[in-house]
């Protein structure tokens, strides 16, 4: 074997191990924080605390001095307390997640994250890929969000959160691992082309052919009254006015210009002005065929499929 595939398969057995390791030591998701999972890591300033007292203990010692002895065992027994104080802050909290609803590539997603607890919890610190927060619980919840990243689009692994504290007095950092298996759905980035003209007439709304009369009834607009009728018969009518279908389209991909992505993107902004217009669409992509349909549940659907869609299937794949 070379000395690369050895490098190789030695880094794979590291990853592995470490992965197991992480496991073994991370808590659970929607599950009270266990204090088998809880970890106590002294900070640079409650290094500084303890190597104040040890200090303190041997100028003591070495001079026999009684004040030295009490504030040494003092400043002793307040760092216990804290250490006490800050495990207990962090003890039987619940995490939980709340993905955000919809995500685009190249900006940010608002991961909520919802901690919960039995009594009161103070400053708790929350970290998940670079996205940091801080959140106190108040009659049993705290809830804060942790702006990620989404640099490309598809499917996002999102990474364990951390749950640590600090409090009282900073001298140590209390933290959890939580782990889960949740992924973030990305949509492509919406891009207009230049040259493509805005869709026509989408919103069907606006009445223009004279379709006939219809017995006046209570609440119609005076505008619609037929008042020529009404002096000639003593009748009262309203116009009726036919209304144009809305636009029914076809989004394809082969129609799109540039690399993939650019096509992707390209068709998001395109779903995403005709959902605004109301118009009926559907979504053609090599393998994947969308009906057309309408609504925040087709606009969902149709921006899914161009996350989800892979720029290598070859044509007739779905």
């Amino acid at each position: 074997m070379s000395v690369a595939g050895a490098a190789t398969v030695g880094s794979g057995h590291r990853e592995r191990l470490r992965h197991w390791w992480l496991r073994r030591l991370a808590a659970s998701m929607e599950h009270p924080l266990p204090q088998r999972r809880l970890f106590l890591i002294p900070t640079r300033f409650g290094l500084g605390w303890a190597v104040l007292v040890v200090v303190l203990l041997l100028f003591g010692i070495n001079y026999q001095n009684s004040l030295a002895y009490g504030l040494a065992f003092w400043l002793f027994s307040v760092g216990v307390v804290v250490l006490l104080r800050g495990w207990l802050n962090l003890l039987g909290v619940t995490p939980a997640l709340r993905l955000p609803r919809e995500a685009f590539a190249g900006g940010e997603a608002r991961l909520g994250v919802v901690l919960r607890a039995r009594r009161d919890r103070t400053a708790l610190e929350l970290r998940c890929d670079g996205a940091r927060g801080r959140v106190d619980i108040v009659e049993g919840l705290g809830e804060t969000r942790l702006a990620l990243s989404t640099p490309r689009r598809g499917v996002q692994v999102l990474p364990w959160l951390r749950v640590e504290t600090r409090w009282p007095l900073g001298l140590v950092r209390v933290v959890a691992w939580v782990r889960h298996d949740s992924e973030l759905l990305v949509w492509p980035h919406p891009v207009e082309e230049d040259d493509v003209v805005a869709p026509q007439g989408g919103t069907g709304l606006e009445a223009v052919d004279f379709a006939g009369l219809r017995r006046f009834q209570l609440g119609d607009s005076p505008g619609r009254v037929a008042w020529k009728q009404w002096s000639r018969t003593g009748v009262l009518a309203t116009k009726v006015f036919s209304i144009p279908p809305r636009q029914q389209l076809w989004l394809d991909y082969e129609a799109c210009r540039g690399d993939p992505e650019r096509r992707l993107s390209v068709l998001c902004a395109r779903v995403l002005a005709h959902h605004r217009a109301g118009d009926r669409y559907g979504l053609r992509l090599p393998g994947v065929t969308l009906a057309q349909g309408e609504g925040d549940a087709q606009r969902r659907r149709a921006l899914d499929a161009l996350a989800r869609f892979s720029a290598t299937r070859p044509a007739g794949v779905a």
